[in-house]
């Protein structure tokens, strides 16, 4: 997992004054699922087009699969772009052996791959209908196995849970799996942080094109402390004796200015948060509840991103 695929040094794009990257250096370790997460307009297209080569850096460097243009190794990427497009004459299975094909995949292997694929994702009873038959989530994900099918080293999906249902985006997370577990590295932007969470391994956070977060998903919720959120009315000051309470504070403020019952509790990584919970008994203190949990990666961008978050306010 040390040696990398894609690198970027310090890597610029502007259109006239406007920046729409600004100085983002990341690298990216084989085998990794690896998400540009941000808000809309952040930046996460403008930066996969330039390592594609679609669109040429201002300023900066990017070595992708050992060479300096993706052209170079086309045949070894995979691409999802976000604005989605198949030949809607084409039958299901043709476009997905067409794309192959363009890849470098012989004619037949290509099309009992097409095939192999379309039953394996529960779409080979449409394998000889026309694109143009197909709802938008059956298309997205012929897309997706178009992208996919020539099994490429590096694969660069962008917004690719666009239009799925939820059980359509679970499939799609289970190729995700899979293809990292071949040792195949995937890359995939997204604004939904929850599949972001339940898939990556690394992380770039990104706004106003500017890089705010690089590493793995542990070291992210790691810049937010652990809170315990208790509610009683009663006097929660011998809590701070239990071993791992760093403070105690309200956690919100009724309108008048007074507190609430609702106190956070902030502990240290090596606290157990069932320490304080048996000093609330010992202590006589009435819970109206009792809730630990670790901080989500909506809650990690909110605090690191922080008005930007809240501009484009996601789920």
């Amino acid at each position: 997992m040390n040696e990398s695929v894609l690198s970027l040094n310090n890597v610029v794009k502007r259109y006239g004054e406007f920046t729409a990257v600004d100085d983002v250096s990341l690298s990216i370790p084989r085998g990794a699922i690896y998400g540009f997460l941000g808000p809309n307009g952040a930046g996460k297209t403008t930066t996969i087009r330039m390592i594609l080569e679609i669109l040429k850096p201002s300023s900066g460097s990017i070595s992708i699969l050992g060479q300096p243009s993706a052209l170079n190794v086309r045949n070894r990427i995979g691409y999802l772009p976000e604005e989605k497009g198949l030949y809607k004459k084409m039958k299901v299975w043709a476009i997905i052996q067409y794309f192959a094909m363009l890849k470098g995949m012989e004619k037949k292997t290509a099309r009992d791959q097409a095939w192999s694929l379309l039953e394996k994702y529960g779409l080979k009873d449409f394998a000889e209908a026309k694109v143009e038959a197909l709802s938008k989530g059956m298309s997205q994900k012929v897309q997706v196995l178009s992208a996919v099918a020539h099994e490429p080293e590096l694969v660069i999906l962008d917004e690719p849970f666009t239009g799925l249902d939820p059980v359509n985006q679970s499939v799609l997370e289970d190729l995700i799996n899979e293809m990292a577990a071949n040792g195949q590295t995937v890359i995939f932007s997204t604004h939904v942080m929850q599949h972001a969470e339940r898939l990556c391994d690394h992380i770039l956070l990104i706004a106003k094109g500017k890089k705010i977060f690089d590493g793995t998903l542990a070291e992210a919720k790691a810049t937010l402390p652990r809170r315990v959120f208790i509610e009683t009315a009663d006097d929660v000051d011998s809590l701070r004796a239990v071993k791992g309470v760093e403070d105690i504070s309200p956690f919100k403020t009724n309108d008048d200015g007074s507190t609430s019952n609702l106190w956070q509790v902030r502990v240290s990584e090596q606290a157990d948060p069932q320490d304080i919970l048996q000093q609330c008994f010992e202590n006589d203190i009435k819970l109206n509840r009792f809730e630990f949990s670790e901080p989500s990666l909506h809650d990690v961008f909110v605090h690191l991103v922080g008005d930007e978050a809240r501009e484009h306010e996601f789920r």
